[in-house]
């Protein structure tokens, strides 16, 4: 296995804090930061690389030739973890949920612009149905991938675990002290915990989950003591990967506006949620907000894809 001596998870990128000018946030006098983590990486970007970073260097600390992991067919964290293994000599496998993907994987590849580009950087697929996904985390099923791909290295779906919280702590420096509210999308609940610990007291951290359902709170609270943060359940527009032609207008008039490219996962539905609460007077005059943009630009082809089929508005990237 070869690693690289001048690693790019070693650098410590501190990313750029962009002002948002638009006309509400002048009426009602609310300043909005966008902390640009999406430029750290194409496909490494944002809190993908943040929850890598330790991972990978305990993987090969431990020497481990193999990272193992899992996500759906559209998963941010699969694209990451491919490219982020090739360009540190390991070798990687995704479990992805879905065994009919399996059955044609030229077709799957062809039609699926992030589980081509896993496939690119070398990523071994194992397509299981949704049942046995499921059980993905049973000691049997982890045996049985164990007898196939060898002694790997385990990464949670989404990447959350302690090393990855370890690594958002990292997202928020000494600069972003003065801030009143710190935002962030939510997944698993991993880069709003790594928020948390590294928020001051006197600072509010706001989580907008893309999933419904509370279980979140309970996921979030095993890896923080802090209590200077709360979830909003307003914005997930009906849930994961749910999205209406209101959200997609959003995106792209922001983009127009702004110059930043949102996804319609998570930063678009955070943007979107924020600024419906300026709107709402839920934020006093003189309040700064700093909004964490998470990446997951790569997953707008494949979003796009299924519009078209749909002949629905597409996100503008250009």
């Amino acid at each position: 296995m070869h690693i690289s001596q001048n690693s790019f998870f070693d650098q410590n990128f501190v990313a750029k804090n962009q002002e948002i000018q638009l006309p509400i946030l002048k009426e009602k006098k609310v300043a909005l930061y966008i902390k640009r983590e999406d430029l750290i990486h194409p496909f490494v970007s944002g809190n993908k690389f943040r929850k890598l970073k330790y991972n990978l260097k305990e993987a090969k600390k431990l020497k481990k030739k193999v990272i193992l992991t899992f996500g759906g067919a559209f998963s941010n964290h699969i694209v990451a973890t491919a490219v982020a293994g090739k360009m540190e000599g390991f070798t990687t496998v995704g479990i992805i949920r879905g065994d009919e993907l399996g059955k044609n994987l030229k077709e799957t590849i062809a039609n699926n612009a992030t589980l081509n580009e896993a496939y690119k950087n070398g990523m071994k697929f194992e397509f299981v149905s949704r049942t046995v996904y499921r059980q993905k985390n049973t000691f049997g099923f982890i045996e049985k991938m164990k007898n196939k791909y060898g002694d790997f290295y385990l990464i949670p779906e989404g990447g959350t675990n302690c090393l990855a919280i370890e690594g958002c702590e990292e997202i928020l420096t000494k600069q972003d002290t003065d801030f009143n509210y710190i935002c962030s999308a939510i997944g698993t609940g991993g880069t709003i915990a790594g928020l948390i610990n590294a928020s001051q007291n006197n600072q509010k951290t706001i989580g907008f989950p893309a999933l419904k359902g509370s279980f979140l709170k309970d996921e979030i609270a095993k890896f923080t003591t802090k209590t200077n943060w709360t979830l909003t359940a307003d914005y997930h527009f009906g849930g994961y990967a749910k999205y209406n032609e209101n959200l997609i207008c959003f995106i792209n008039e922001f983009k127009a506006q702004t110059g930043i490219l949102l996804d319609p996962i998570y930063t678009g539905k955070m943007l979107y949620g924020i600024l419906e609460m300026v709107k709402n007077d839920t934020f006093k005059k003189g309040t700064k907000i700093l909004a964490i943009h998470t990446g997951g630009i790569q997953g707008i082809i494949g979003f796009n894809k299924k519009l078209a089929q749909k002949n629905q508005q597409k996100i503008n990237v250009l």
